[in-house]
């Protein structure tokens, strides 16, 4: 009888041993990355998610912020636009003109139908020259 409650008790205390390896399966490895044989939809997961860990900063990307202009730069900007647009409508008439700003100087003469833009950059003392033949102020 004590070889039969000894028997017993190993069965009992091996039972749950012997039943976890039946359902035991062989482990297979899956790379998440798809660098490494994963699947690719998780690229651009695993790029947000270093992305959003990253937090070095690019000192190029500082050259790259905009800076909103003041008032005054706009007001600038559109009062030169509107003395060239001026200019131009002058010469359509049969005008020569000048316009000289900070940037640079524009000349524009008007010689029998040939327009000659001479553009000078004040800062560099480039100068660019247009020719544009064929037009007729007449019409």
């Amino acid at each position: 009888m004590k070889h039969l409650k000894l028997a017993g008790l190993t069965f009992i205390a091996l039972s749950p041993l012997s039943s976890g390896l039946a359902y035991a399966t062989e482990l297979i490895y899956e790379p998440v990355n798809p660098n490494f044989g994963g699947n690719p939809l998780n690229g651009t997961y695993l790029l947000n998610n270093a992305q959003a860990q990253d937090r070095h900063k690019d000192p190029d990307r500082e050259d790259l912020v905009y800076e909103q202009p003041s008032a005054l730069d706009r007001f600038t900007d559109s009062l030169e636009t509107r003395l060239l647009n001026q200019l131009l409508t002058d010469v359509g008439n049969g005008n020569s003109g000048e316009l000289i700003t900070d940037d640079f100087i524009v000349q524009i003469v008007d010689n029998d139908g040939v327009l000659t833009v001479l553009i000078t950059d004040r800062s560099t003392g480039d100068k660019s020259e247009i020719i544009v033949s064929g037009l007729n102020p007449t019409n």
